[in-house]
């Protein structure tokens, strides 16, 4: 009997959707509406992301504009924005809220590019987890005689194999912001 490895290629798969998706999360010097979606607002008691009740355009490449339809939470938006770890300060003119994003200091990308580089070492060291608990459960077959022990080598490999690709994915999504962040 073999070792089913969809079932952990889908959970490292998973972790570098997660991963992507928090690199488009991070604030670089461009506006780009995404860097607001890890911010909710407490809409009628619930927690709501801002996308959800206001348009957000990019009027520039450097500023953003956020329209609530509820003028009501014109200022709850604000306050979130304001105590979020985005680090720009909000503009209220009323209506909407403006965003306008600062050019990156050197220092800024530095830090940017060192928090890119910790979330990827996070990813992999969760996709390490991922093998490991495949290669647990492969001992635990081989214990319980479900596979031989040639069968639990070639499981391992095969776990090994599909871990060194995904950690080569990692890697170049990681370079890539890396050199998204510095170009800026």
């Amino acid at each position: 009997m073999k070792l089913d490895l969809k079932e952990f290629e889908s959970k490292m798969q998973k972790a570098i959707s997660s991963y992507e998706s928090e690199l488009d999360s991070i604030r670089l010097g461009r506006a780009n509406p995404v860097v607001l979606n890890k911010i909710t607002v407490d809409y009628y008691g619930s927690p709501t992301q801002i996308a959800q009740m206001a348009e957000v355009k990019a009027t520039d490449p450097r500023t953003l504009m956020i329209t609530p339809w509820d003028a009501t939470t014109l200022r709850s938006i604000e306050k979130a924005i304001y105590e979020s770890d985005l680090g720009i300060t909000p503009q209220n003119d009323g209506k909407s809220i403006r965003l306008a994003f600062p050019p990156m200091t050197e220092e800024t990308r530095k830090q940017k590019k060192k928090e890119v580089e910790s979330k990827g070492e996070e990813i992999k060291i969760a996709v390490r987890n991922i093998r490991r608990d495949a290669n647990d459960k492969c001992k635990a077959m081989k214990k319980n005689s479900e596979m031989t022990e040639d069968e639990q080598k070639t499981s391992e490999k095969q776990v090994q194999d599909l871990t060194d690709s995904y950690i080569k994915k990692i890697d170049a999504i990681t370079a890539g912001k890396v050199k998204e962040i510095m170009e800026i």
